[in-house]
Formats: structure tokens, sequence, C-alpha cells
């Protein structure tokens, strides 16, 4: 069972699911995370290059989205090596040169509430076709799921 916290920023009950790597405050939202993140007054900050290495990201301090998952978040991480090859897919490309998609993406990003407006648009042909295209990418089909050419 997850752990009911408050946001240290706004005091939401319940609804922090993100916390500051470097102090541990819970927060529950981007907008609280960057509210923190201007007040934030961790114990000991450690070097630039200590902290890009805990991390994997530059050295200029900048944070990542490794900086606001929790643990319980990591199994839905995708590897570095995997996100990569979704900037060598054509397949992918292809689609990205749509500009209804661009927009439905950048209206997801620019969204306070991603979640539901990612199912409304999981209606959307053209955004299935863009979300099936990188699962496929970064979770190819199993080898023993696929059925062999019967030739013989």
């Amino acid at each position: 069972m997850r752990a009911v916290r408050p946001c240290a920023v706004c005091g939401a009950d319940g609804a922090a699911k993100y916390r500051c790597p470097r102090c541990a405050a819970a927060y529950c939202s981007v907008p609280c995370c960057k509210a923190h993140r201007e007040q934030c007054a961790p114990q000991r900050e450690p070097p630039a290059e200590e902290r890009a290495a805990q991390r994997g990201s530059p050295a200029d301090g900048a944070w990542s989205v490794a900086d606001i998952l929790t643990e319980e978040d990591e199994q839905d991480r995708v590897p570095l090596q995997k996100l990569r090859l979704l900037g060598e897919s054509e397949e992918l490309r292809g689609l990205l040169l749509n500009p209804h998609l661009r927009q439905l993406l950048l209206t997801i990003d620019q969204a306070e509430d991603k979640s539901s407006l990612m199912k409304k648009y999981m209606q959307e042909p053209l955004f299935v076709e863009f979300a099936d295209c990188c699962l496929r990418i970064v979770e190819p089909p199993e080898k023993e799921n696929i059925i062999p050419d019967s030739q013989g």
C-alpha cells in the first residue's frame, strides 16, 4: 500500500507522488516541484560532478526525470538505450511530421492533468498509432510469442 503523504509545498493531503532528491521533501506536481526547488536547502550539497554521477544528468546541476520519480515509479522507467531507439526510428519520425500529432503532444506536455488528457487522446486513431509505434520500439514482441513460418 502506498504511503499517504501531504505535499510539502501546497499541503494537499495524500497527493505527494514525488520527492526532492536533495532533502526528500514530498510534493505533488511539477509546479510544486519548481516552487520547492527555488527554496530547497539540502543538508549537504554534494559537488556538481557527484550529483551528475548519481543521477546521470549534466554537471550543470539541471534536474532530470529521475529526480522526481519515486521508487514505486521505477518499474515504469524505460532504460536510456531503449529511449535512444525512439530517436533512431524512421517510422516514428514519419508520424511526428504530422502537425496534428505534434499539437496533441504539445497539449499533453503543457496540461496540468496529463492523465485524463492521455485517456481522451487514446481515442484518437493518430495518437494510438503513435503510442503503438513507441511501444513496439521500446518493448518489441517476445520471440517465443511469434509464430514461425512453416516452411517445410
